[in-house]
């Protein structure tokens, strides 16, 4: 060591290891909708926290990271992430894998999507307006769901925020300064909308009423997204807002051409049908982001770790694909 080189003098994350870009959180950044799970977390003795290579953590290009972690698990909600003893599908908390893994991987960025699970239930409201949809007396889900929509927001935030502070604390114990590495924050991309063929609003496709699908897509995700905002404040985390970033793209979008969709429309793996113990997770994919959808959700995410904002938003650019923009609130593609 040289005479004017501190020992605290280094460059990037401390420790041993590749230089190691992680994903925490729940099915959103999973990989659950793009298929070919690992047969770890495929059901096999209990977890069936669907984790892909598809998925976006595995398609993030971050300069000198070498390898890709995926600890999310679909279901999990704020708890399973934090330091403690709250277990999802068998598995232990998120904060505690991370601490394993710091011991031999040098940590540059951790992308967390989580939030929805929590008292938004995000997922079930979706269930609940497919579930409205069968009913021609029942109103549309929305109705009932925006009555107390923003206090389930407002109780979520904390939580999400006390999630982020147990990573950094791993973090923190390990030897980690804050500018050694990057926290983001990344909220929820609507997963269906209003505009799609009439054909398609059905079992076949997207078994939605019209005006739960506008309210999903134009508040539901939008509200959600500025909780989580409020979340990644409280942390000093950096935000990601995908609440517009499937706007064209959302599942039965594209008519007859799935091809420029993002999302899964309703899936039934027919297969686990056969089986009492994989019968209940048959449709865990419905709705969720294809593969398409996180190799666009990853560029935009790189594209975001490259720059100095501490925020912005995913939407659409000329080119087809998706780029983070300064404004939050711009009507892109509308």
């Amino acid at each position: 060591m040289t005479a004017d080189r501190r020992p605290d003098d280094r460059t990037g994350p401390p420790g041993r290891g590749p230089l190691t870009v992680v994903s925490m959180g729940d099915s959103t950044v999973s990989g659950e909708g793009t298929g070919d799970y690992t047969a770890a977390t495929d059901g096999k003795n209990g977890n069936w926290c669907h984790r892909s290579p598809h998925a976006l953590v595995n398609h993030i290009e971050l300069r000198g990271v070498t390898e890709h972690v995926n600890l999310a698990c679909s279901g999990a909600a704020s708890k399973h992430i934090r330091l403690g003893d709250k277990k999802q599908w068998t598995e232990p908390s998120q904060a505690q894998q991370l601490r394993k893994l710091v011991k031999d991987h040098r940590v540059a960025a951790v992308v967390v999507g989580i939030g929805a699970n929590d008292e938004p239930q995000f997922s079930r409201l979706i269930s609940q307006c497919f579930t409205a949809w069968f009913s021609d007396e029942a109103a549309p889900c929305n109705e009932d769901i925006r009555s107390d929509w923003q206090q389930r927001i407002d109780t979520m935030v904390p939580k999400v925020a006390g999630a982020l502070n147990d990573i950094r604390t791993v973090l923190r114990e390990a030897g980690y300064r804050r500018d050694d590495y990057q926290l983001v924050l990344q909220s929820y991309a609507s997963p269906i909308g209003p505009d799609m063929p009439e054909n398609l609003r059905n079992l076949d496709g997207c078994p939605f009423r019209r005006a739960d699908l506008r309210w999903v897509r134009d508040t539901g995700a939008v509200d959600l997204a500025a909780g989580l905002r409020r979340a990644a404040s409280e942390a000093e985390a950096r935000f990601l807002d995908l609440s517009r970033a499937a706007l064209g793209h959302e599942a039965c979008s594209g008519g007859d051409d799935k091809s420029s969709e993002w999302f899964t429309r309703f899936t039934v793996r027919w297969s686990d049908l056969e089986h009492a113990d994989r019968a209940s997770h048959a449709i865990q994919e419905s709705f969720h982001p294809n593969a398409r959808g996180h190799r666009q959700f990853a560029r935009c995410m790189s594209e975001f770790l490259a720059s100095t904002e501490d925020s912005a938003a995913c939407l659409t650019g000329d080119d087809g694909n998706l780029h983070p923009a300064a404004s939050v609130t711009a009507e892109h593609g509308r």
